[in-house]
């Protein structure tokens, strides 16, 4: 199966799905939206919040964009264009696919990461999202609970923040 990247309308991800889905109902075609949870603190109260992976992008599993179903995807209000353009609709790389499946191997929305810091204050990553992305990882902010990770998709590169919870720290661990 190929996926495909669409980018919307931003924070019109979930009605741009919705009338999607609707419309390719039983068709095979399979629309995905990747979604994180994330601790955020607005006016000194902390609250739990879902905020997508990749804003303003939505991806799609189909064997091939074919021209009638570009035309009904273009039709769809908040719709921008299919990565990389909309005359050379092409399937991501393997790459790209193998960051998008590890998401969504989470499910639709991934929870916060387990975490510890060895005695040097790395981060080790326990389980969640965040497995198998230490080298992704670009900036800690232990405060907010938040990792800073960098993704590339289509040659372009995304700063996004994870989430993960921190147990005590490792001391000596190696």
């Amino acid at each position: 199966m190929n996926y495909y990247v669409i980018q919307v309308k931003t924070r019109g991800e979930e009605e741009y799905l919705g009338l999607a889905e609707k419309l390719f109902q039983n068709s095979g075609v399979r629309l995905l939206w990747p979604r994180r949870n994330l601790r955020i603190r607005t006016r000194g109260k902390w609250r739990d919040t879902v905020a997508p992976i990749f804003p303003s992008y939505l991806f799609v599993e189909a064997e091939e964009v074919t021209p009638a179903m570009y035309e009904v995807f273009r039709k769809i209000p908040g719709f921008y264009h299919f990565l990389p353009n909309n005359k050379n609709i092409t399937p991501m790389r393997e790459d790209d696919k193998t960051i998008l499946m590890h998401f969504l191997s989470f499910g639709d929305i991934v929870d916060k990461s387990v975490v510890m810091f060895d005695k040097d204050k790395r981060i080790r990553v326990l389980s969640g999202p965040l497995k198998g992305m230490e080298g992704r990882i670009v900036k800690v902010d232990r405060r907010k609970q938040r990792a800073r990770v960098k993704l590339d998709m289509y040659e372009n590169s995304f700063l996004i923040d994870f989430g993960f919870e921190a147990l005590d720290n490792i001391g000596d661990a190696r």
